[in-house]
Order: C-alpha cells, then sequence, then structure tokens
C-alpha cells in the first residue's frame, strides 16, 4: 500500500488551503471530499483581508473570482435599531460554490490528489493512519489532518465528545437577486438568532442565519418561521420582501454546534470548524478556518524538518498555537452571542454604542486576526 506524507478528510476551505501549503513544500498530499465540485454550502461567505497576504503566498490569489468589496458593517437589534463602522481590515465577499472549486483546481495543478468519497474510519497504528472509505478505498498516510466540517457521521465513530450533545441549533442560506448596498455586510438579530447579508460575486446577495430550535419548531417550514420571526426585523422584512431567491429551496443544516472540541483526536490535526466553531455572529470562520491550515501545516512541516522532536511534542504544540489564535476570539463570539440573544441585553448594548460609536471597531478586532504575512 502507497504511503501519502499527508491525507486531509474534507476538501473545504480548510482542506483545500492546507493541500495547497503542504504540496508547495513538495509532501505527497491525499484530499478526501466527499462532495462534488462545486457545490453550494451553508456559509456566511464573508471573508476578512486579514488571509489576503496569505493565499497570494500559496499561489491562490481569489481576486480572479471578481469577489465583493466589503467594507463596512452594521449591526442591528431586533427591534430594527442599528449602528454601522468601518471594517478595520475590510474584507470580501465570494461564494463557497467558487471558491472552493478554485482552491480544487489549484490542488490538481500542484500535484494533489482529491478522492471524492466519504471516509468511513481512521485508525492509528505503528506511527501511522490507516483511513478506510465507504467506496471501499483503503489509505496510509504518516499525518491525518481533519477538515470535514461543522458534524459529520465520523465524529460519532470516533466517539468525539460533543457529538453526544444536542445543538438547539438550525442554520440556513439562500442567495438572491436585488437590492443591497455595495461594500456592507450587515449582521441583524431577530428573535432567536442573527442574520448576515452581504455581496458575493456576480452582484448576488448572500443571506445566512442561525436560529434556535425553539423559535422555529413554532412554524411548520422555514418560510413560515421567516415571516413570522425574521420579519419582526424591519431590516430583514426589506430585504426578503425585495429579493427574488436565486435557489429552487434554501439550504439547511442542523444540529450546528458551539461546543468545546479537542484540537486533536486520535492523533488528527483538526482544522475549520472541525475544530472549533465561532458564532457566526462574529462574520469570520472562513477566515478562522483559513488561518488553522496554515498552522497546521506549519506544526507539520516543522516536524518533518526535525524542529519538532516527537508527534507527541508536535500535537501539544498544534494545540497552543490554535489556542493562541483563536481562544480569544471565540470566547468574545460567545460573549456577543449570548448578549444579541437577551433583546434587553442587546438594546442596552446598543445604546452604549450608539453613545461610543468607536466601540464598535474595538469589538470587531477582537474576533478577527492581524494579515496572515509569511
Amino acid at each position: 500500500m502507497p504511503v501519502n506524507d499527508v491525507i486531509i478528510v474534507g476538501g473545504g476551505l480548510a482542506g483545500l488551503t492546507s493541500a495547497l501549503h503542504l504540496l508547495r513544500a513538495g509532501l505527497c498530499v491525499t484530499v478526501i471530499e466527499r462532495n462534488a465540485y462545486p457545490k453550494h454550502k451553508v456559509c456566511g461567505e464573508y471573508i476578512s483581508n486579514e488571509v489576503l497576504p496569505y493565499l497570494r503566498w500559496l499561489g491562490a490569489d481569489p481576486a480572479v473570482l471578481r469577489p465583493a468589496r466589503i467594507e463596512r458593517v452594521c449591526l442591528s437589534t431586533v427591534s430594527g435599531k442599528s449602528i454601522a463602522a468601518t471594517l478595520p481590515l475590510g474584507g470580501f465577499g465570494i461564494s463557497r460554490y467558487a471558491l472552493d472549486h478554485f482552491l480544487m483546481q489549484r490542488v490538481l495543478q500542484e500535484g494533489g490528489t482529491i478522492l471524492e468519497d466519504s471516509v468511513d474510519d481512521i485508525v492509528f497504528t505503528q506511527d501511522h493512519f490507516l483511513v478506510s472509505t465507504t467506496g471501499g478505498t483503503s489509505l496510509k498516510a504518516r499525518f491525518v489532518i481533519g477538515a470535514y466540517g461543522k458534524r459529520a457521521a465520523l465524529d460519532q465513530r470516533m466517539d468525539r465528545d460533543f457529538s453526544a450533545q444536542k445543538s438547539p441549533w438550525l442554520a440556513v442560506k439562500c442567495h438572491y437577486k436585488g437590492d443591497f448596498p455595495d461594500g456592507l455586510v450587515a449582521l441583524h438579530n431577530f428573535r432567536g438568532g442573527y442574520c448576515g447579508v452581504s455581496k458575493v460575486e456576480n452582484n448576488i446577495i448572500n443571506v445566512c442565519y442561525l436560529a434556535s430550535y425553539d423559535t422555529f419548531k413554532k412554524y411548520r417550514n422555514i418560510e413560515a418561521h421567516r415571516e413570522g420571526v425574521l420579519y419582526e426585523n424591519p431590516h430583514l422584512k426589506t430585504i426578503f420582501e425585495h429579493s427574488s431567491p436565486l435557489f429552487e429551496r434554501p439550504l439547511s443544516i442542523s444540529q450546528v454546534s458551539f461546543a468545546e472540541k479537542r484540537k486533536v483526536d486520535r492523533h488528527i490535526l483538526m482544522t475549520g470548524d472541525t475544530a472549533g466553531l465561532i458564532h457566526p455572529l462574529c462574520g469570520n470562520g472562513m477566515a478562522m478556518a483559513i488561518h488553522s491550515a496554515k498552522i497546521a501545516s506549519e506544526q507539520l512541516l516543522s516536524f518533518m524538518a526535525g524542529d519538532v522532536s516527537s508527534r507527541g511534542e508536535l500535537e501539544r504544540k498544534y494545540i497552543n498555537a490554535w489556542n493562541g489564535a483563536f481562544g480569544k476570539r471565540m470566547a468574545a463570539g460567545k460573549l456577543l452571542s449570548a448578549v444579541f440573544r437577551k433583546p434587553q441585553l442587546a438594546a442596552g448594548a446598543m445604546k452604549g454604542l450608539v453613545l461610543l460609536p468607536k466601540l464598535l471597531p474595538v469589538i470587531i478586532r477582537q474576533t478577527h486576526g492581524k494579515p496572515l504575512n509569511n
């Protein structure tokens, strides 16, 4: 059985970015992704410019996809009270349909292998991983990176702690055509959740929101819930009533978990949402996924260069680096989400921001990072 240097389970942002980084270093890399490209995914589709230097270094500058430039943020409460600010670094809007496909093509161009299949099991033995797929393929590798998203059947088979916990969150996403300001990402709160709105390529409006089951279960479907709950925020009502959906039906995923996750599990380095999911209210999950791929790749290359003495030390250094990069962001995300889920707290916070508008950019910096220069 031929041995890969690295097998990456999941071909989303973190997985494909890791593959490009490791291929650049001359490693043999296989990415296993169960879905065919291109494919729409439930995602806010806003990326902070903090990752642009790194993507360019990888030879994957998203500028060729003509993403929407995003320079400002608007935040509103359930009642519609709002405040706006300039994003400290700015960002861009790009669909996962376009970006994942673009990164996949770059991986193939760099000599990587992409296997369209689902991983059935991962076994660590004799300092190597044996990876088996539902399609009957068996692969061997020195290292495995987990990049398969928010929740998967593999988490249950691996008995990951969070997989046994039920989550009260449902995420919904759809693309629209309509009127929405250029250069803006809006975060509109509603009873039991919050919604991100911004443009992606081709002047398309991406709407993605997180809703609690407590508010959703009272309605028969997504449309009824939207009209009964999201429309309470006048900003959201205006957006939906003056836009036309481009999907036959919205995409949705259930059991979205914000529980603590192990960054290394069964010696697998977990990246992106597989390692931890920041609340979408913070709007920076895509940049964090890309950043986590950089951290994992750099730690693996340090080990292979002999700068790290053992697999155990590699894993400890990865966990420390992950927590150092994202620990404060995750804590800030939980705090912001807790505040804006409670109408009275949200109203008080909004009053404070109106009186001290310079605080909003400061808060934004707590969930964003500095430019990733190599």
